[in-house]
């Protein structure tokens, strides 16, 4: 017994450390996530952000130059997480899904998500309060900001984990910037499209793609799989930054993959399924109950198997979340290490919807 109190004595206020305080490379990987969503068009995170430090005087007398060095400004660096998860609307897992729309490393996640619910949980009402009082005002992002010439190659260096040079780096931001302008030029004529997916899967290099949808919506990033961890390949986005963006993975013989992960989305997806769906819906379509990871763990919401319904080997994979996670006895019921059936009792309050899906051609 002694031995097990020593034991809890050592090991209890490195837990509360780790919970307390992040490491300085997640601080990093933050800023400079935020630093390079801060130098895109109507980027929808950073422009709320940046707005809340400005009102606040967080971000001190110049906001932008703040916004582009976060991990220097440890009070403005709380401040716009605090801000973010007022975005997210307090809630855990849309905070870690829009710490995964930043383009954080897997590794930076989590430790951000505990850090931040633990710091600020007991400010939950207030926030919310807040936000709604902001929004009244609120007119949009201001964003698409060009980053002090000093920090320019660490900002798109670490941006893109890659070592490329200045050049490339500013190329990939126009491109990226080009892309989402012209796309809300073209946006009158866009719901005259053919937004059927089905000529995509049959796609096998960027020339087809470009003649398909044209240069300017189709830009060439690093790839991200459906729970959005890097994959190590090169991926094709048409539409980014947009409702419509389309992630397309090509393996030449062995097909495309198509990622779809923002809502409102038009393009018509093979089964009607799209992101933002209902549980209930995705039940349906695949004619049976079906098995699915816990959340706030390893593969988080990830469909493990579809029992043998209409969904099995159609080359679809899906992750689920929950919207509602208001109560910890409930939610508490799906999470962790363990697999959910999608008939379990517990998930009719929380409201589960799909969060991102892919299709796999045969």
């Amino acid at each position: 017994m002694k031995r097990l109190l020593a034991l809890f004595t050592l090991v209890f206020p490195l837990a509360l450390q780790a919970q307390s305080k992040l490491a300085q490379n997640i601080i990093d990987d933050f800023s400079n996530r935020a630093a390079y969503h801060y130098t895109l068009k109507n980027d929808s995170i950073t422009g709320y952000i940046a707005e809340q430090l400005n009102r606040s005087g967080s971000g001190g007398i110049d906001v932008d130059a703040t916004m582009f060095k976060l991990a220097e400004d440890q009070g403005a660096f709380d401040a716009s997480l605090k801000y973010l998860y007022q975005y997210s609307d307090c809630n855990r897992q849309r905070f870690i899904e829009n710490l995964k729309n930043l383009g954080l490393k897997n590794n930076s996640i989590f430790p951000i998500a505990t850090y931040t619910a633990n710091k600020y949980k007991d400010q939950s009402k207030d926030l919310l309060e807040d936000k709604k009082d902001f929004l009244v005002t609120y007119t949009g992002p201001n964003t698409g900001k060009v980053p002090p010439p000093a920090t320019v190659a660490t900002v798109q260096h670490n941006a893109d984990g890659t070592t490329t040079t200045v050049e490339a780096a500013e190329g990939t931001a126009e491109a990226i910037q080009g892309g989402v302008a012209d796309s809300s030029a073209a946006a009158p004529v866009a719901d005259t499209r053919d937004w059927e997916v089905k000529p995509i899967f049959k796609t096998r290099n960027a020339e087809q793609l470009l003649t398909m949808y044209g240069k300017e919506n189709v830009i060439l990033r690093d790839g991200s799989d459906i729970s959005g961890n890097a994959t190590g390949k090169n991926a094709f986005v048409v539409y980014p930054d947009t409702d419509n963006e389309l992630q397309i993975e090509m393996d030449g013989d062995e097909g495309n993959t198509l990622l779809f992960s923002l809502e409102h989305t038009k393009w018509k997806t093979p089964f009607g399924i799209k992101p933002g769906d209902p549980l209930e819906k995705l039940v349906k379509i695949n004619g049976r109950p079906f098995k699915f990871n816990g959340f706030e763990w390893t593969d988080s919401g990830l469909v493990s198997s579809w029992e043998g319904g209409q969904l099995n080997g159609k080359g679809v994979e899906v992750v689920l979340r929950a919207n509602n996670t208001g109560d910890p006895k409930l939610y508490d019921q799906v999470t962790g290490d363990k697999t959910i059936r999608s008939d379990n009792a517990a998930l009719k309050k929380l409201n589960i919807v799909i969060q991102s899906i892919t299709f796999k051609s045969n």
